[in-house]
């Protein structure tokens, strides 16, 4: 019931924007989703510091690091959207939009179990540098605090995923003193762009977007003060 009035308050309070921004702002909320970001925060890491990842250029089979890609999508990606598909066809979701926060609460138990594992084989592992153990160390927490907070209010998972991003490279900056001034400017800039497409669509209020932001960050952080 309650989720039903949130949802008939956000669609009176929705501002009417031209039907060429509003297509714009569900583009960018397709490309900018969240489950597409451990996969990205990999490959600027393995692109930009392939010394720390040595172990798993050794152990790849076709492509460099393929089988560490292929390791990181499966959990972060492929895993969390069969469970978001799966949930929609068995009636447990309303649509795969995940428009309420009753829709969220079996997909962020599936994305806490599967992060948590992602987490916990590179950590028993030891071959992954910490900054990036502690990455997904940050998305595990940041996951377990938006299932909990889902009780009271409906973070924004894209801020919450970008300001993840965000997190990790003031790790990359204040942990480890590495120049990422150029690569932070432009996460910024994406960051603004799903936050914004958020508003435009009338899919999270002003607060929920920056909640979603803050914890994002948040998370990282004291992950990387958990294990740095």
């Amino acid at each position: 019931m309650e989720d039903l009035y949130v949802q008939a308050s956000r669609k009176a309070k929705r501002p009417e924007f031209p039907d060429g921004l509003t297509f714009a702002a569900k583009l960018f909320s397709y490309l900018l989703h969240p489950l597409f970001l451990p996969v990205l925060v990999t490959f600027m890491a393995v692109t930009a510091l392939p010394e720390y990842f040595t172990a798993f250029k050794a152990s790849s089979l076709r492509l460099p690091y393929d089988v560490l890609y292929f390791r990181v999508a499966l959990n972060t990606l492929v895993f969390p959207m069969l469970v978001v598909l799966l949930c929609t066809a068995l009636g447990f979701v309303s649509s795969v939009h995940m428009a309420t926060q009753r829709d969220r609460i079996i997909p962020y138990v599936a994305t806490i179990i599967f992060y948590f594992w992602a987490f916990y084989t590179f950590l028993r592992e030891g071959a992954a540098p910490g900054f990036f153990t502690s990455f997904f160390l940050g998305i595990f927490l940041t996951a377990s605090i938006c299932l909990v907070a889902n009780n009271f209010i409906k973070i924004s998972m894209h801020t919450t995923g970008w300001g993840g991003v965000i997190g990790f490279f003031l790790v990359l900056m204040w942990g480890l003193g590495l120049n990422v001034s150029l690569p932070l400017g432009v996460i910024l800039v994406f960051t603004g762009i799903a936050a914004t497409s958020r508003l435009v669509l009338s899919a999270h209020t002003t607060w929920e977007v920056y909640i979603g932001l803050f914890t994002g960050i948040l998370a990282q952080l004291i992950a990387w003060w958990i294990l740095g």
